[in-house]
């Protein structure tokens, strides 16, 4: 099993260090092939805190984000908390079909290159609505990116604003889902060593990337990530389903 967290890290982590991002969403899909989503997503927190926690941070522009995005941010933390506590826990199989079903959805938006605009007018009551879902959707599969990721993308920031902001809408992310995941038991002291091995080689697999970055076009990596997004998300919610 440590074997499995591992190589899915390495590969997680190489898929961030080339594109500058996909690490929770790999990780999540590829170790679902061998545990519960919850179990994935357990083992996802201290990695995924710890990268994006210094993503967030990088840049000058927390403060002006925190102040636009705060109605997403809040309806995260709504939609985490009804997700954790007003849905009735569904069984392994269940949870993978819906963890099958997000990456499947992300796969499709990122192939056909769906662009959505949002106007600033709508971004309030727009951004609490999304951040429901957001937080919703990540306590069923663990997937942080859906509908959040596709959202801030709208919002049209420059590119270091972008980056940013998904730092501070992934750490909102992650800290909730570690809460509901306590709240349902699943955060264990046997799952630290797991974790640290994943963020360790995580760490190793975003320099790998990073080196071959330059000599892979990243239109041609994205096709390959998206691709492969979309078989594993298809066979994790046909196995959810058989």
């Amino acid at each position: 099993m440590l074997t499995a967290i591992a190589g899915a890290y390495l590969l997680a982590g190489f898929v961030k260090g080339v594109i500058g991002m996909g690490l929770p969403t790999v990780a999540i899909g590829l170790l679902g092939l061998v545990m519960s989503p919850a179990q994935a997503a357990a083992i996802l927190i201290v990695p995924s805190l710890v990268t994006n926690v210094w993503q967030m941070l990088a840049g000058g522009h927390l403060l002006a984000l925190v102040r636009r995005l705060w109605p997403m941010l809040l309806g995260t933390c709504i939609g985490t908390w009804i997700g954790a506590v007003l849905v009735p826990h569904s069984g392994g199989g269940q949870a993978t079909v819906w963890l099958g079903v997000a990456l499947v959805v992300y796969a499709a938006l990122g192939l056909f290159k769906v662009h959505f605009s949002v106007p600033p007018r709508t971004e309030v009551w727009l951004g609490l609505l999304i951040g429901v879902a957001t937080g919703a959707v990540t306590v069923a599969t663990g997937v942080f990116a859906l509908p959040g990721v596709p959202y801030l993308q709208a919002l049209r920031m420059e590119r270091d604003r972008l980056v940013q902001a998904l730092g501070l809408s992934f750490t909102v992310s992650t800290a909730t889902l570690a809460i509901a995941l306590s709240h349902a038991g699943e955060m264990k002291m046997s799952l630290l060593w797991p974790s640290l091995v994943g963020l360790a080689v995580a760490v190793a697999g975003m320099g790998l990337g990073q080196l071959v970055r330059g000599r892979v076009t990243p239109e041609t990596f994205r096709l390959c990530f998206f691709l492969g997004l979309l078989a594993l998300g298809a066979h994790l919610a046909l196995r959810g389903l058989l």
